[in-house]
């Protein structure tokens, strides 16, 4: 595996693309093998994207583990780990990318400016890999939704390619804030995977979101931001009609937010 933090290191017409922030684990293993599995040539980068960090506390915060994360993604297959400077990324004035009224519901609300740094970052990358197509988790879907609407609106050639997310044993979606959970936190976490598999069991849109709500108010020290049901296909809040749904949530569990989701199987009535 070839490690470098230039970009004119390596330029091939079938690379495939998974951006990160580092910290790797389970989850991001998983997509870079999702990744192995569209071309032998696979970049992963690790890149701490200050645009998108509310306060320089969180920034300076963010867990850096480079030796760990090399060992992750070549054990996962990646062939090339990139790990570029800010001045890499941003050589000279930052032209940011806006979400529009997408980036500023629900996880947008909660993290102004949050999706603009995402969307700017992505958008420099992606100029700098020039990749066939990129890999993103579902755990984050509202960003993954909004960077397939970045790329389809400014035409950038490449193919989105959504990886599932991967889950503990216990159902608690794989994530690097899940280490800050005690044994106590984490079994207050649960509510969430449990809430969504339960909704997951109705047969109406109105049923969805009153187990959401019942089940997530089962736990008090789970304090919810939101949980919702939007429609797959335009991120808008689903009615009984749309064909696609996943429902949505977020929160807090002492302190650490934690998000997740999980598309329903009740369809048009």
């Amino acid at each position: 595996m070839l490690i470098t933090s230039n970009a004119q290191d390596f330029r091939a017409s079938n690379l495939v693309f998974v951006p990160t922030m580092g910290a790797l684990h389970e989850g991001h293993a998983s997509l870079i093998q999702q990744a192995r599995q569209l071309s032998d040539q696979v970049v992963v980068s690790i890149f701490v994207n200050p645009l998108q960090f509310e306060n320089q506390s969180d920034l300076e915060k963010y867990p850096r583990t480079p030796e760990k994360d090399a060992e992750v993604a070549k054990n996962a297959g990646a062939t090339i780990l990139w790990m570029p400077d800010f001045k890499d990324v941003y050589p000279g004035e930052v032209m940011m990318v806006e979400p529009g009224p997408i980036g500023n519901i629900l996880e947008g609300a909660s993290r102004p400016a949050h999706f603009q740094g995402v969307l700017t970052v992505v958008k420099r990358l992606f100029d700098l890999v020039q990749p066939k197509s990129a890999i993103f988790g579902e755990k984050d879907f509202q960003q993954l939704f909004l960077i397939k609407e970045m790329v389809r609106k400014l035409q950038i050639p490449i193919s989105i390619v959504a990886g599932k997310t991967i889950r503990d044993a216990d159902g608690l979606a794989i994530s690097s804030r899940n280490v800050r959970l005690s044994a106590h936190d984490r079994d207050n976490a649960l509510v969430i995977f449990q809430a969504l598999t339960a909704a997951n069991e109705m047969e109406s849109l109105s049923e969805i979101q009153e187990t959401l709500i019942e089940t997530l108010s089962s736990k008090p020290e789970f304090l919810l931001d939101y949980a919702c049901v939007v429609d797959e296909k335009s991120f808008e809040f689903a009615g009984e009609e749309s064909f696609s749904k996943r429902a949505l949530v977020a929160g807090w569990v002492n302190g650490v937010r934690l998000i997740d989701n999980m598309p329903m199987k009740a369809r048009v009535r």
